[in-house]
């Protein structure tokens, strides 16, 4: 392979959204110009990101660089799952059976509901009083 292979994914999960460059190295991942143990302080979103990796056994094969944007770590941390899904997919063909089943290359197209008026919250109501 030469230096200049790369492959690419775009995530999304709720209002995030992440740009996800795979290129042949030592299993390096970098968010937005910083490492990633700095980015996400949680165990569980680290674990969610490598997921795709651990179940096609590339980890340490790929430099991870991400460019994320909007929403909070949780929906960071799914885009970036669903990107690295995709960008494994261009690198090879044959792993997206196995990703599919795994459902990583499913967009969650959950989003947050709105409030609505009247209300404190989406489908939280106001304490009833009968007197």
């Amino acid at each position: 392979m030469s230096g200049k292979t790369q492959y690419y994914g775009t995530g999304r999960r709720k209002s995030s959204v992440a740009r996800v460059y795979l290129r042949p190295g030592t299993g390096k991942i970098v968010v937005n110009k910083r490492d990633f143990e700095e980015y996400f302080g949680s165990a569980m979103t680290k674990q969610i990101i490598k997921q795709p990796l651990a179940l096609t056994e590339t980890e340490g094969q790929f430099d991870i660089l991400v460019g994320t944007r909007g929403g909070g770590p949780s929906g960071q941390a799914g885009a970036m799952r669903l990107g690295i899904a995709r960008a494994l997919c261009e690198y090879n063909p044959e792993l997206r059976g196995t990703l599919k089943r795994a459902g990583f290359l499913t967009r969650d197209a959950r989003r947050v509901e709105r409030k609505k008026y009247g209300q404190p919250g989406a489908r939280k109501r106001f304490q009833f009083s009968k007197r």
